[in-house]
């Protein structure tokens, strides 16, 4: 360490501060320094990387949200206020095909979680509310601030915490239905 000898005085020309010391040498003062000392994030919400994944080399997870499969057409057309219809056969839809695969249809995160196996959420983000929430390697994730969710939209960290709006799905192999 360095140190300043003067006649009278000796002091370290550097000192080692703390974060308030050091919020308080630049100004902040009163709500200011509360909300800069408060706005710290804990390692599991830091954003490093995106968790996202090839879905082509995705090896099935088992889904933990109960999925109506149905036989035919005629009984998917008996669910009243669908929130979404979704024609798998559509190009506009192939990336919901392959098992982690999703789309999103109506402002709903639609996800094939396996074979055969889907699972919708909002794709609106509890923790700010901003319509970033997308699906990948088994779970829903908001691509602004971390925030990660189960399939069940229950919330897996500190930014997910107040959970999303998870749907009911079924389908006969050919069109996905959302309702609630």
């Amino acid at each position: 360490m360095l140190v300043c000898k003067t006649k009278y005085i000796h002091y370290p020309l550097f000192r080692l501060m703390n974060r308030y010391e050091f919020l308080k040498s630049l100004g902040f003062s009163g709500a200011a320094l509360m909300a800069a000392l408060t706005s710290c994030t804990k390692a599991e919400d830091a954003i490093l990387d995106a968790p996202i994944i090839d879905v082509s080399t995705t090896t099935p997870t088992t889904p933990t949200v109960p999925v109506t499969p149905v036989t035919g057409t005629s009984e998917l057309d008996k669910i009243t206020n669908p929130l979404a219809k979704i024609d798998i056969s559509s190009t506009s839809t192939s990336n919901l095909k392959k098992v982690g695969g999703y789309v999103i249809s109506n402002n709903i995160v639609v996800a094939q979680v396996s074979a055969g196996t889907f699972a919708a959420v909002t794709n609106l983000c509890s923790h700010e509310p901003k319509r970033k929430v997308i699906y990948s390697q088994g779970e829903f994730y908001c691509t602004d601030h971390g925030a990660r969710f189960d399939l069940t939209g229950k919330g897996l960290n500190a930014n997910g915490s107040k959970g999303i709006t998870a749907y009911k799905v079924a389908t006969d192999g050919k069109l996905v239905v959302v309702y609630s």
